[in-house]
């Protein structure tokens, strides 16, 4: 079973490590341990799983070819129909497998996301989710304040897209790798959730630590643009968009 996981772990990751996506393995187990009953995941808590994260260079690797060669439907976001489509290409490439995908934008009926995308983040080792327990002398009052996951490479700059979940592959022997803390000292978490909370706008948060990389200008351009008015700066930038969007 043990070789049948390291397999199937370097399939996903040879072509996704490709385009700029990164994959890390958990237990559904450590997932549900960390998160409130409604957010269970209804697999058993041996259940193998993977959290995809985007990284800086996904933009040109995966984004921006996709653009040039897929038809975009104006009903969704652009960079979920690139992730989308890269995943069904996983799923085709592990046609022997049961691999169900769930999206970070996916909704519950309850209007409840599917999984804290986050948590799922900081149990399998990926980044580490800062929150507001984290800190010992709260200085926040009554305000909601929300936290924030730190990547040990690249800071705030990057993404949590999906979730693969293997319901029949089960890995009891897997061993749970911490997150990296890389926030750690009380003034840095503190000005790290007020930036995140409250400046989250001028990116500023995502430089809390040293990052080896960073959204290009075009890139930051692209997300600093409201979702609603992506479309029209795609067909504004031009070269970017081949096929018409429709």
């Amino acid at each position: 079973m043990e070789v049948r996981v390291v397999q199937l772990e370097d399939k996903i990751r040879d072509y996704l490590g490709d385009l700029g996506f990164e994959i890390y393995p958990f237990k559904v187990g450590w997932y549900n341990e960390a998160v409130p009953p409604a957010f269970h995941l209804p697999y058993s808590e041996n259940t193998l799983a993977f959290v995809v994260l985007s990284i800086p260079a996904m933009f040109d690797k995966a984004f921006k070819p996709f653009l040039r060669n897929q038809l975009l439907k104006k009903i969704q976001d652009p960079v979920d129909q690139c992730v989308s489509y890269h995943l069904s290409v996983v799923r085709q490439n592990l046609a022997d497998e049961q691999m169900e995908i769930m999206y970070d934008y996916e909704m519950l009926p309850n209007r409840k996301p599917k999984f804290l995308a986050q948590t799922a983040a900081h149990v399998a080792g990926a980044a580490y989710y800062y929150q507001r327990k984290n800190v010992q002398k709260d200085p926040w009052g009554t305000k909601k304040i929300y936290g924030v996951c730190v990547h040990p490479h690249y800071g705030g700059w990057f993404a949590i897209r999906a979730l693969l979940l293997f319901p029949d592959v089960e890995v009891p022997f897997l061993l749970q790798t911490n997150p990296i803390d890389c926030v750690t000292t009380e003034e840095e978490r503190i000005e790290l959730l007020e930036k995140f909370n409250f400046h989250w706008r001028d990116w500023s948060y995502r430089d809390v630590t040293e990052v080896k990389e960073k959204y290009s200008e075009e890139q930051k351009t692209y997300f600093a643009t409201p979702p609603a008015e992506r479309l029209k700066l795609l067909k504004l930038l031009g070269g970017f968009q081949r096929n018409a969007i429709h």
